[in-house]
């Protein structure tokens, strides 16, 4: 197979440094171009300084080496939300390259050009991701609660209210300083913000609905989103009633059964902590009963699984490669 020729649009931020460090040791990419208007010229490595010695690329203001157009086989969007069709129109999209866009544009069923959008949650959509050309990316804390609730959904056993408390980690506002993201602010800190209004319930109650066998449709869901004083990570803490003859040992199976084909999602039988996935590409989930409550707990790392890994995912997929390509990613324990 030929190298996938590789463009990241909105090169300098979070989610484009991890893209590049998983992208750049892909066996199977070329990075072309790393698009950014506002520092053309100037090194990649002058903004993701780990990057020192290992790319000499440039950033550049569009897909034109000199008087020769580069034409990538895909597109990654790593751009502020609301941006990415005003993007695509002004910088000329190569007739069949593929676009792998990681803001919430397209995440709700909007279309670019006529062209739909394949919500983007691999262990969901797999088959759907295969045969796309335009992916919509989820976001971060859908992800960590879709993998925890998409089994349940499936088999129809989401009847009662949901109630999730998730915390991330500072790397989830991005890179733009606000009162919230100061170190003093920030460090040895925890807060609640959009509590019941975040931006991703409605992604989330979305893909409940398409994804799942609800006879009377989404139940509501209580979410509380919380900022943690650690760069990276999130944890979702969820509960929910069950039926009285439903027991852990069934829904294990279920979920086991769910995620038996995936390669980064993985039921736990130990009580989690965000140490155990972050700085990598896995999901995992453990499960719990209390008093007629499942208890479900899922971590990921929200740049990776939730952000630039899950991308890299949905790329490999799409391109007949094994998920796991490029993604076998070394996690730290300490």
């Amino acid at each position: 197979m030929t190298m996938i020729r590789v463009a990241i649009a909105g090169g300098t931020g979070y989610t484009s440094g991890e893209l590049l460090r998983i992208l750049l040791n892909h066996p199977k990419v070329e990075v072309v171009s790393v698009l950014s208007s506002s520092l053309a010229g100037e090194s990649v490595a002058s903004v993701h300084r780990d990057l020192l010695g290992d790319t000499d690329l440039k950033f550049s203001a569009s897909l034109c080496d000199g008087n020769v157009k580069v034409v990538p086989d895909v597109l990654f969007l790593t751009l502020g939300h609301g941006l990415s069709a005003a993007y695509m129109d002004k910088l000329g999209l190569p007739a069949g390259c593929k676009v792998i866009d990681l803001g919430n544009d397209f995440r709700l069923g909007d279309k670019y050009n006529g062209n739909s959008f394949v919500y983007g949650l691999c262990e969901a959509n797999r088959e759907s991701i295969k045969k796309a050309s335009f992916i919509a990316n989820p976001g971060c804390f859908a992800t960590a609660i879709l993998l925890a609730l998409m089994p349940l959904a499936k088999e129809g056993m989401l009847n009662n209210e949901i109630h999730v408390n998730a915390v991330t980690g500072s790397t989830g506002a991005g890179k733009s300083l606000s009162e919230s993201t100061h170190f003093s602010y920030r460090s040895s800190n925890f807060s609640a913000y959009k509590p019941f209004a975040h931006q991703h319930l409605s992604e989330i109650k979305l893909m409940l609905s398409e994804g799942g066998s609800l006879e009377y449709g989404v139940p509501e869901i209580n979410f509380i989103p919380f900022r943690g004083g650690f760069t990276r990570g999130i944890f979702a803490s969820i509960y929910t009633k069950m039926p009285d003859a439903v027991d852990l040992e069934k829904v294990e199976g279920l979920y086991t059964s769910y995620y038996h084909s995936s390669p980064f999602v993985k039921v736990s039988p130990f009580p989690l902590s965000v140490k155990e996935v972050v700085n990598t590409n896995k999901a995992l989930v453990h499960l719990e009963f209390h008093n007629g409550y499942l208890y479900i707990t899922s971590v990921i790392d929200n740049l990776l699984k939730g952000a630039s890994g899950q991308a890299v995912q949905n790329m490999n997929i799409m391109f007949g490669l094994e998920e796991f390509c490029g993604l076998k990613l070394k996690g730290s324990a300490f």
